[in-house]
Order: structure tokens, then C-alpha cells, then sequence
């Protein structure tokens, strides 16, 4: 046995393309021992994932390793075959995919899933397999795990389909466990569940683990050593603490620069510079004078949803997802909204801004009155300007065959904005407001990337000339970067325009900067809401306390 239990040697990898080939990673190295944590971290299309599907050897079509080695116990990988290699995945190597959704069938149960993959890595009969599933259920923490392997992955939470995909890729008890961002998207609690997790089993089995991620915080809190990637290069390395305490090369100092601290509220989120450009002219006319008082109150809100009929004749019963007595938000307010998954954020925001209705109770717009009110088509109309919203998924929520200037262009066109011969110009300077070139409209949504695609769904957003918006976890899997980015963005557009919003996140240190005030929701019920500095400096929830706590914190370079 060597002393590395995997080493990368020199790996480059290509992409062959009819302009010329692209070359993704350049000349990497990196090692990993066993019972050790290796982080590997970098912006969007750094190279990172890259490098773990190449060690997987599932590289997308055309890419393919090019140059250098991948030793595995001194045994170099990359000159195996398909059939070697095949064998090697699982039993030797195994991957936690960023999606669980996507790496689970949703046709076949979690049981029917584990069973199948351990019998096959395993070489034990189906009813063996069964019994070891349970077993690895429980061993990652699902509890009751004999009932729950008849259950769909639909029937799981995020953090709980997490955990069934961190036990298959332990079903054939592989030496090095490749984590590919595993808990983008997580709320913190759970979040920090998944990587004690993984902790745990690294230390348990004593296997290497190599973690990718864009997150700084969980690289502090959970791995050993730190490989820093740009533009498919290694740029720096060290142990961890080292590295994020006192990074050597600019780019790692930038980097962290950029993470928004939890402790203190930052001015370059909330005083970023005033803009004002003929686009803005635009973005303001017709708007009423500046007022006080709220502009959205909801009083009594339950929202119920059935479940499954246990019989065929008999009745479902009722699930209450949210039970709020009260909300407001002032105008030119930002309200945060936190809470674990399932606490009933995202229902809330929808039920505020009309896209579903309560059960019970009452929202309603200063300007527009009762949403239950407002039936005519201009009406309807006239609120659907007011109120916009920039979903979580930027990916699919633009149309993939449009191309963005027609996305952009088309809201101005059904609401009669502007001239005809006006909308293309607008269109650009739309563009140019959020940070993109005019002539980016021209351009298909896939040509861009994730932070860039978010820009356009904010320019979208912004073509009817709203007066609310609500941010629906608009960051939650955008590099620390251009996360920045997109936070003094939203800022300078509130300070400009005069917006009121509702920030829903799962990302406390994110709402902590943006927020003037912040709702707790737990169970569908908001357990505190207080001034945002107010309720970080001093909780007083225990709820709220635990969220604060488990939030994973880089230290940030001064």
C-alpha cells in the first residue's frame, strides 16, 4: 500500500471542438490519503467537477483525459479499460452527485434502488441485499429505515434524499468517496447533518474523501487541506486554516473577500453606488410620489394540503403547511424570510404575491386591495406589473428556445410599455443595467452561465417596472463571486427604483446583508420577527439560536 491513497499526476483534460480544442484542466495535482477530507474549490467552470469525473472516468462526450495519472493505490486509472473501469466505480470509487433528485429514480423505491446497487456491487442475493439496504439506511441516519424502503423519492426531504445517495455510494464500500457539491441548496441545519456525515464515514471507514464545492464555510469547517482551482489551474494549496486564514495568492484572497459575513453587516451590500441612467428614467415613470406605510398586509393565513386516501372510499386527510397570523412589509422594505426546508418559505412567498391561494385568510396590496378582489382583466393585469418575482433556478426559468432579447422584450410588449421601435433599445439597456453587453440578447439562455442567466431573470423582472419583487433563494447555487455580485446588484436596484421585497433564503449571512427585517418560520408557523440586526446580535428564539449556530463560517480576510 502506498502512503497516497489516490494521486493525480500532471492530469490535463480536453474538450475537442471543430474551433479548436479546449483544454478544461490544465496539468493538475492533488492527493489524497486515507481517513483525510481534500476540498477542492473554485468559481463555476474552474475545472473542478471536471477533475472528479475524470477520476470516475465519466467525462461528457468528446472530453478525455489527455495527459498525466490518476493512481489509485499506485495503480494508474486512466489506462483502463471501460470494463475496468466499470468494475472499479462503487467498489473501489464512489461519487455524491450535487442533485439528489437527478441521481435518484423516481420510479423505482429507495429500498428497490439500495438493494439492487449492493447486490450487484456486493455479489449478494436480492434478499441479502435488502437487509444490508436497512442497515445502510439507518447508518446514514434515516429513521424507521424498514418502513421507508417503500417509499419514493418524492416521499423524502432534500436532506433526507441526500442521505439515501450518500448510502449508495457506500453500498460497495469504496476507498475514496468523491462529493460533488453535496449540499448546494441545503438549508444550514441539514447541511451541517450531511457533512458531519461524511465526517464521520471518512473517519469510521477510513477512506479518502474529496470534496468539491464553491462554499468557503464548509471547506473551513470540514476538510483537511484545500486545492484552489481557476481556469482550470491549481492556484494554491495548504492546509485548510492556513489557506482561508491567510491565502497567499490574490485570487484565494479575493475569493474570500467576497463571502458575506454572518457577524456584521457589510456596507458594500447595503449603501452600493446610486446609478442613474436614461434606463432608470424609464424604470420610473409613472411611479407615485414617495409614501410610508406598508405596501402588502396578510392577516389570518392558513394554507392546507390534502394527503393520501389510506383506503379507496375513504376520505384524505389534511396537511396545514402554514399558519401565519400576520405579516407585513413596509414599502422600500426588504423583509428576509428563513427557516429549514419544508418550513413553509417558499408557500409563503407564493401566497403573497397571488401565484397561490390560502385556504383561509386575507392578503392585500395598498395600491390594489384584497388579492380575493382583484378579477378584471386590468386589474389582474395592473397587479401582475407590480408584483414580480426571480425564482431560484434560472435554468428553468427561461425559455430554452426563445432568445433573451425576445424574453425580455416580450413582458414589455404584452403591458404596452413602450413603442414598438423603442423595445429592442430598451431591451439592451436592460441588459446593460444588470450587467451584461447589449448584445447579449441576441444569445440563447444556455450560452450563458448560471450568474449571468439570474442577471437576465432580474433584467426580466424589472422590464414591466415592478414595485415588488420577491427573491426566491436567487443565490443559493451562485459561486461566493458572483453571489456578491448579484446581492449589490438587487441593493442599487432597491435604492434606485424604490423596490420592496421579500427575500426568502436559506443562506443566513445573505439575508443578514440585505435584510431591514427578518421572519423565522418553523412548521409553517414564523416563530420570531424582528430588525435584522436586532434578531442576529441577540435571538431570541432557541430555534432561531440553533440556525445561527450551525451556520458554517470562513473566517474573512480583513
Amino acid at each position: 500500500m502506498t502512503d497516497f491513497l489516490c494521486k493525480v499526476e500532471g492530469l490535463q483534460v480536453t474538450f475537442p471542438h471543430r474551433n479548436g480544442d479546449f483544454v478544461a484542466v490544465h496539468g493538475f495535482d492533488m492527493h489524497v490519503k486515507r481517513g483525510e477530507i481534500v476540498g477542492l474549490i473554485g468559481e463555476s467552470g474552474a475545472g473542478k467537477s471536471t477533475i472528479g469525473n475524470a477520476i470516475m472516468d465519466l467525462l461528457s462526450h468528446p472530453g478525455k483525459v489527455t495527459g498525466g495519472r490518476v493512481l489509485l493505490d499506485g495503480d494508474d486509472i486512466v489506462q483502463k479499460t471501460d470494463k475496468e473501469m466499470a468494475y472499479l466505480r462503487g467498489r473501489r470509487i464512489g461519487m455524491i452527485f450535487q442533485d439528489p433528485m437527478t441521481s435518484l429514480n423516481p420510479l423505482m423505491t429507495v429500498g428497490d434502488q439500495l438493494s439492487e446497487t449492493i447486490s450487484v456491487l456486493q455479489n449478494v442475493t436480492m434478499q441479502q441485499a435488502r437487509v444490508m439496504a436497512v442497515e445502510r439506511l439507518s447508518g446514514v441516519g434515516i429513521p424507521e429505515a424498514s418502513d421507508r424502503m417503500n417509499q419514493y423519492p418524492h416521499e423524502f426531504s432534500g436532506g433526507m434524499r441526500q442521505r439515501v445517495v450518500i448510502a449508495l455510494a457506500m453500498a460497495g464500500d469504496p476507498d475514496l468517496l468523491i462529493a460533488d457539491e453535496p449540499t448546494t441548496a441545503l438549508d444550514v441545519s441539514v447541511q451541517k447533518q450531511v457533512l458531519d456525515l461524511i465526517r464521520s464515514i471518512c473517519v469510521e471507514r477510513f477512506l479518502g474523501v474529496i470534496l468539491v464545492t464553491h462554499d468557503m464555510g464548509v471547506i473551513a469547517q470540514t476538510t483537511d487541506r484545500v486545492y484552489v482551482m481557476r481556469h482550470g489551474k491549481l492556484i494554491e494549496t495548504g492546509a485548510s486554516a492556513q489557506v482561508i486564514e491567510a491565502p497567499s495568492n490574490q485570487y484565494t484572497q479575493d475569493l474570500i473577500a467576497a463571502i458575506p459575513r454572518i457577524d456584521l453587516r457589510e456596507e458594500r451590500f447595503r449603501n452600493p453606488p446610486k446609478k442613474t441612467g436614461e434606463i432608470d428614467k424609464w424604470l420610473l415613470e409613472n411611479k407615485p410620489s414617495a409614501q410610508t406605510g406598508d405596501f402588502l398586509t396578510a392577516t389570518a393565513l392558513e394554507m392546507d394540503f390534502a394527503t393520501r386516501k389510506t383506503t379507496f372510499w375513504g376520505k384524505g386527510s389534511g396537511f396545514r403547511a402554514l399558519e401565519v397570523p400576520d405579516i407585513s412589509i413596509a414599502r422600500g422594505e426588504v423583509l428576509g424570510l428563513v427557516g429549514e426546508s419544508g418550513s413553509g418559505k417558499s408557500t409563503l412567498g407564493r401566497i403573497l404575491t397571488g401565484l397561490m391561494q390560502p385556504t383561509h385568510g386575507t392578503v392585500s396590496f395598498t395600491d390594489h386591495g384584497p388579492l380575493t378582489q382583484v378579477k378584471s382583466a386590468a386589474a389582474r393585469k395592473a397587479l401582475r406589473r407590480d408584483v414580480q418575482v426571480v425564482f431560484q433556478d434560472p435554468y428553468s426559468s427561461l425559455n430554452s428556445r426563445m432568445r433573451v432579447d425576445q424574453i425580455l422584450a416580450e413582458p414589455i410588449r404584452f403591458h404596452g410599455l413602450a413603442e414598438r421601435g423603442q423595445i429592442n433599445h430598451l431591451v439592451g439597456a436592460l441588459l446593460e443595467r444588470v450587467g451584461l453587453p447589449a448584445d447579449a440578447g441576441r444569445k440563447f439562455p444556455h450560452q450563458f452561465s448560471g450568474g449571468q442567466r439570474q442577471r437576465i431573470c432580474i433584467a426580466r423582472a424589472l422590464s414591466v417596472r415592478p414595485r415588488f419583487l420577491l427573491c426566491d433563494e436567487p443565490t443559493s447555487a451562485l459561486d461566493v463571486s458572483i453571489q456578491a455580485d448579484m446581492l449589490a446588484l438587487l441593493m442599487e436596484l432597491r435604492r434606485s427604483l424604490g423596490l420592496t421585497m421579500l427575500f426568502v433564503s436559506h443562506d443566513l449571512a445573505v439575508v443578514r446583508q440585505v435584510s431591514d427585517r427578518v421572519a423565522v418560520m418553523k412548521k409553517g408557523v414564523i416563530i420570531e420577527c424582528r430588525e435584522s440586526e436586532a434578531l442576529f446580535d441577540a435571538p431570541e428564539n432557541d430555534y432561531t439560536r440553533m440556525l445561527l449556530e450551525t451556520a458554517p463560517r470562513a473566517r474573512v480576510c480583513s
